[in-house]
Order: structure tokens, then sequence, then C-alpha cells
């Protein structure tokens, strides 16, 4: 079987109404087959509340987004353990291990604080 690379087309950047909040995201992430991929969201004002969440969703071809992570690092229920989030300061990653070809989709992060919800919501073309 040949290891090709897939392609995981991201949202790039979006703001929110609320002080001026920024998530960026890589324009790509790409792996191949069993390797691990790592897609990161920094928000650009955490340090300012610091009680910050992002919840990670999934987008395939033809379907509704899928929560996989919820509040940084939970999976609901069904979601596979492949899927994990992770913080580090005002950078939040979803870690996808042992790529699939049905892990080809968009990947969405969504940032919450206590205050105000803001979501990426301008998807990059493949």
């Amino acid at each position: 079987m040949a290891w090709s690379p897939f392609l995981f087309t991201l949202l790039t950047h979006c703001t929110g109404s609320w002080a001026q909040s920024v998530l960026t995201q890589p324009p790509l992430a790409s792996g191949a087959l069993g390797q691990t991929v790592t897609i990161s969201c920094t928000v650009s004002d955490s340090s300012f509340w610091g009680g910050e969440f992002i919840h990670w969703y999934q987008q395939l071809p033809g379907a509704a987004p899928k929560l996989l992570i919820y509040g940084n690092n939970n999976r609901p229920s069904g979601v596979p353990s492949q899927f994990s989030g992770s913080k580090s300061g005002n950078s939040h990653s979803l870690t996808i291990t042992g790529l699939q070809p049905e892990d080809e989709a968009d990947y969405y992060c969504q940032y919450f604080d206590d205050r105000v919800i803001r979501q990426c919501c301008r998807p990059v073309g493949k």
C-alpha cells in the first residue's frame, strides 16, 4: 500500500466580536497512513482570562461537523482514542494518532470562555 499524504483543510483565521480574540490555525496539515498528526489552534488573548477552553470538530465531506474534543482534552462517548486534545499556554492542539484514510476531513477549533464563545467559521478551500 502506498503511503500517500492526507491533507487536512483547516481554518486559518477568524475573529471574535468581543475583545478581538483571534484563533489561528495553519492552513493545512498532512501525514502518511499510520503516522501522528498534530493540528494547532492559537488563541491571541488567552492570557487575559486564563479560563478558556477549546472544542474540536471534524467535518467529513457531505456531513455535519462532529464534536471530537471538548474542554481542551475530553472525548465524547463514541469518539476513538486516536483523537486527543492538549493545551500549552495559549496554544491548543488536536492530535490524531494512527492516521487512517477516513480521517481526511476539515477540522475546526472553537474557543469558549466564561463570557463569550468565539467560533471559527471561515473554511479555506481544499
